[in-house]
C-alpha cells in the first residue's frame, strides 16, 4: 500500500471511493497530492477498496453486512500507521469514512466528505429528509429488483443514471458498463449499510475534527441534505458547494474537488498540534 509515515512524512491520506468505482477514482488526487510534497513533508496516498471490487472479492456472508464491516479494513489501516491519518470520501467512500473516523477518532487530523451518504441522518430531518429518504428508498428498491431478477445490467443502469444523472449510463464505456454489471449485485448491500447505520446523530458532535463537507451545485436532495446538515452535528466541519458539479464530482470536475481536498489537507497540518 504504501511506507507507513515517519517524522519528516505527512499523514497518510485515505481516499475512499463511491460505490462501484474503484482504487483508481483517486490517481488525479495522488498527483496533487505530490504537488504539496516537500523536502520535509511527502504525502503517501492510500485509496483502499471496497467489498465488492475485483480486488477484495465478494462479502462472506456469514451474517448481515454493516458499514463497520466495510470501514474495518480503514480501520487497520489507521491502526497501522504511527501519526495521524487524512480521511477522504466520496458518497458511499463518505459513510465509510465517518464510521471509521467514530471508531478512531484521535487518530484522524482531517476529513474530507463529498456527499457522504450517511442515509440514516435524513430519518431525522423532517419532511424533507422524510421526502429525500423515501427517494432513496425507491431507487434502492429498484436495484435490489433488478438484482434479485438476475437482470445485473438494468439494475446497473438504473444506478448510475440516478447518481450520474440520464443519459450516465450509455456514455460509459462498454468496459466499464461491464464492471459495473459484476460489481452491481454489492449495491443493495450498500444501501442497506448506510440505512440502517445505528450511530445517532448526536454521535457525530464527538468528531471535533477538521472537516470539509463538499456537495456539487446540483446534488441530488438526499445528499444535498445530508451534506448541508453535517456542519451543524460536527463543530469542526465547514461546507463548500463545487460550481455546475453533480454527485459525481470528483470524477467529473476532478480537478476542483482535488484542490480543494489537498488545501484543507495541507492547511490542517500547518496548524499547531493541541
Amino acid at each position: 500500500m504504501m511506507a507507513l509515515n515517519d517524522e519528516h512524512t505527512g499523514a497518510p491520506v485515505i481516499a475512499l471511493h463511491c460505490s462501484g468505482a474503484g482504487a483508481s477514482q483517486w490517481r488525479l488526487l495522488g498527483d496533487t497530492l505530490d504537488a504539496l510534497n516537500t523536502d520535509d513533508t511527502r504525502y503517501s496516498l492510500i485509496a483502499p477498496e471496497h467489498y465488492g471490487c475485483d480486488s477484495v472479492g465478494p462479502w462472506s456472508g456469514e451474517r448481515a453486512f454493516t458499514l463497520a464491516d466495510e470501514a474495518a479494513r480503514t480501520v487497520e489501516i489507521i491502526d497501522r500507521s504511527r501519526g495521524k491519518v487524512h480521511l477522504v470520501g466520496h458518497s458511499y467512500g463518505g459513510g465509510v469514512a465517518l464510521r471509521a473516523a467514530l471508531e478512531r477518532p484521535r487518530d484522524v487530523a482531517s476529513i474530507t466528505l463529498y456527499e457522504p451518504s450517511a442515509f440514516h441522518l435524513l430519518k431525522g430531518m423532517g419532511a424533507h429528509g422524510a421526502a429525500a429518504f423515501a427517494e432513496i428508498l425507491a431507487i434502492a428498491a429498484r436495484t435490489a429488483e433488478g438484482v434479485v431478477a438476475g437482470d445485473l445490467r438494468g439494475a446497473a443502469r438504473s444506478f448510475v443514471d440516478y447518481w450520474g444523472g440520464h443519459g450516465a449510463w450509455t456514455a460509459l464505456r462498454p468496459s466499464v458498463q461491464a464492471m459495473l454489471t459484476r460489481w452491481v449485485s454489492k449495491a443493495p448491500l450498500d444501501f442497506r449499510a448506510l440505512i440502517h447505520e445505528p450511530t445517532p446523530a448526536s454521535a457525530y458532535a464527538k468528531l471535533r475534527i477538521p472537516t470539509l463537507v463538499m456537495r456539487g451545485e446540483h446534488a441530488p436532495a438526499p445528499t444535498r441534505l445530508i451534506a448541508e446538515s453535517l456542519p451543524d452535528l460536527m463543530p469542526a466541519a465547514k461546507l463548500i458547494i463545487v460550481p455546475e458539479a453533480g454527485h459525481m464530482g470528483p470524477i467529473t470536475h476532478a480537478q476542483a474537488v482535488n484542490e480543494a481536498i489537498a488545501q484543507h489537507i495541507a492547511t490542517c497540518d500547518a496548524r499547531p498540534v493541541s
